[in-house]
């Protein structure tokens, strides 16, 4: 509740309801307005801001002189009347915009120095540059938008927490001092001072917890688990984050999927958004196929198509060539997006050619016929069999699958945002199955897993498993979203042999495997149940439904894409003596070690 000793209400929430009520209230100076004797303040707290009026003919001359003074971010008491506002406030951060608080006492609680970054900003504004902005990050988060990116946040948790506790998961907490495991990225290790020169592991996911969890009888399990990956940054990336984790036995990959899209179509609900479930379903090569990713963006077609049939002997050299070498010709054709400039399109090439691609080709098909630079290349035979309107655009990208893929997804990234491209739908989800269980390492060519080596393989590519590895499917599951990959799961090997068999196959011989994964392959053994899971990114989808473009405008004290954090000032060295106290010495580069 609102009401404490200090204060009836917060300021945000009043309305024309309130008129004429008696009020204490609490917060910050947003802004002030001197207008001949006569105080206006804004003042803000968590739910908007209220104007207080502070006039002679019902503020006491002391208070009114004190309202004159003050500066912006003091905090104050404020005693007063709520009335009716002879003018509605126009500004859209104004909660309380028919009312105003007639002040009649004020009190300065929390003097403030001059801030080092505004946190009310004239409409049109821009906000003070990041970097300053997690510097002063106490100042930021004060900003309305922030603080509403905030309560969004608390609502989608507290939904997700009732949506899967209806459905009859136990919330259950996991390790955050544990054991390193491979999971894709590099752990933050824990220096143990008890145990000289062993260390704990910060969890890149509860993975093998919940599996043990469900060895364990405990039938289904959730957590809003905090997980560290020790990676490069991206402005969708952090170090630390949270996860909407889940794990169901006696399942198969379509329960876990049903359980999945309750959530997020409850979670989209929250954000006064409506979805439904029952989410289109793509094989990761059919999105590779059609889109040139497995997180394609399906509020738009612009689907990728199979040109080479069409190249014949009048095409270029390097064409022919490119095709003979096994690779393909890979085309978007886009209705209506002749209109492009010859700058517009070379910036779309300079797109495919920083995605590897050796350039992009072009052409445009008039009323008289095709005319660009790709008809040269192409030549006009194959054009002529391509059917198009007047007024389309074709590009297309040649080179094996490995380079057209990324080079053609850029492509149709950037002409999806333009606005003559039609939306099919608002709001795109989809599944995305049948991920390959394996992959090579582009440098050695050795196997590795595609997401974890946990993942139980489809059953009918079982007997493949050691003859024919890259033809193993695995029983994966993403969740997409408007091109963004909302989060991964998948149906666990619950067989210990098999388990084991998958371990020596990346590499992880019998000794290691006793080592590192013993505790798991001995529950295993104890007898467990078919079970799988899912970790959705919460982070990621409170940046998404918030509308926010980073997140770190949904995390209260992000680091930067450095890994830093500003505001706080870490990472830091440490004394020498606390470096001992670990059995740690550090080694200067070049140098001797230095204790």
């Amino acid at each position: 509740m609102a009401q404490t000793a200090l204060r009836t209400h917060r300021g945000g929430s009043l309305t024309a309801s309130h008129i004429g009520t008696p009020v204490r209230l609490g917060g910050w100076i947003h802004r002030r307005r001197d207008l001949g004797g006569i105080v206006f303040l804004d003042l803000r707290d968590r739910d908007g801001l209220v104007q207080l009026s502070c006039d002679p003919a019902w503020t006491p001359a002391e208070v009114l002189a004190r309202a004159a003074g003050l500066g912006a971010e003091t905090v104050v008491l404020v005693e007063g009347t709520v009335e009716r506002r002879q003018e509605p406030g126009r500004d859209p951060a104004m909660t309380s915009r028919e009312v105003e608080v007639r002040v009649t006492a004020l009190q300065v609680v929390g003097p403030a120095a001059t801030p080092a970054i505004p946190v009310a900003r004239r409409e049109g504004e821009e906000p003070a540059a990041e970097d300053l902005r997690l510097t002063h990050r106490i100042l930021d988060l004060r900003r309305p938008e922030l603080q509403a990116n905030f309560i969004l946040r608390h609502r989608l948790l507290q939904r997700a927490r009732r949506v899967l506790s209806d459905l009859g998961f136990l919330e259950i907490e996991t390790p955050i001092l544990t054991k390193p495991t491979p999971e894709g990225a590099r752990d933050y290790l824990v220096p143990s001072r008890v145990h000289p020169g062993e260390c704990y592991a910060l969890p890149q996911s509860p993975q093998i917890y919940k599996q043990l969890l469900m060895v364990a009888g405990f039938d289904r399990y959730f957590q809003l688990a905090r997980c560290f990956r020790d990676e490069d940054l991206r402005a969708d990336r952090q170090p630390e984050f949270t996860q909407i984790d889940l794990e169901a036995s006696f399942v198969a990959a379509d329960d876990v999927m049903a359980v999945v899209e309750q959530v997020l179509v409850a979670l989209w609900a929250e954000a006064g958004e409506s979805v439904e479930g029952a989410f289109p379903r793509l094989r990761w090569r059919e999105a590779m196929e059609r889109y040139g990713i497995d997180k394609p963006d399906l509020r738009f077609g612009l689907e990728i198509q199979d040109l080479s049939a069409i190249v014949g002997g009048e095409a270029a050299p390097f064409l022919r060539d490119a095709l003979a070498s096994g690779g393909r010709l890979r085309a978007i054709l886009a209705p209506g997006l002749a209109v492009l400039s010859r700058r517009e399109l070379d910036d779309l090439g300079e797109r495919a050619k920083a995605a590897g691609a050796g350039g992009l080709l072009w052409a445009r098909r008039t009323d008289a016929g095709w005319e660009g630079q790709g008809v040269k290349a192409i030549g006009v035979a194959g054009l002529d069999t391509v059917s198009a309107e007047p007024g389309s655009l074709l590009v297309a990208v040649v080179g094996p699958d490995t380079v057209t893929h990324a080079a053609m997804h850029a492509v149709r990234s950037a002409l999806g945002a333009r606005p003559e491209v039609p939306r099919l739908r608002r709001h795109a989800f989809a599944w995305v199955v049948d991920f390959p269980l394996f992959e090579q390492e582009p440098e050695t060519g050795a196997w590795i897993f595609t997401h974890h080596p946990f993942t139980a393989p489809h059953p009918d590519d079982r007997d493949r498993l050691a003859s024919d590895p890259g033809s193993c499917r695995a029983q994966h599951y993403d969740a997409v979203y408007n091109g963004n990959e909302l989060g991964s799961g998948s149906i666990r090997i619950t067989d210990p042999a098999l388990q084991a068999e998958v371990f020596g196959f990346l590499g992880i011989g019998p000794e290691e495997q006793r080592t590192r994964f013993g505790f798991l392959l001995d529950a295993l053994a104890t007898g467990a149940p078919p079970h799988g899971g899912f970790a959705l990114g919460f982070d990621r989808i409170a940046m998404l439904l918030a509308g926010a473009s980073s997140l770190r405008d949904v995390i209260a004290f992000p680091k930067t894409t450095q890994a830093r954090a500003l505001l706080e000032g870490a990472p830091v060295p440490v004394s020498a003596a606390e470096l001992a106290a670990l059995h740690l010495t550090t080694r200067s580069e070049g140098g001797p070690d230095v204790r």
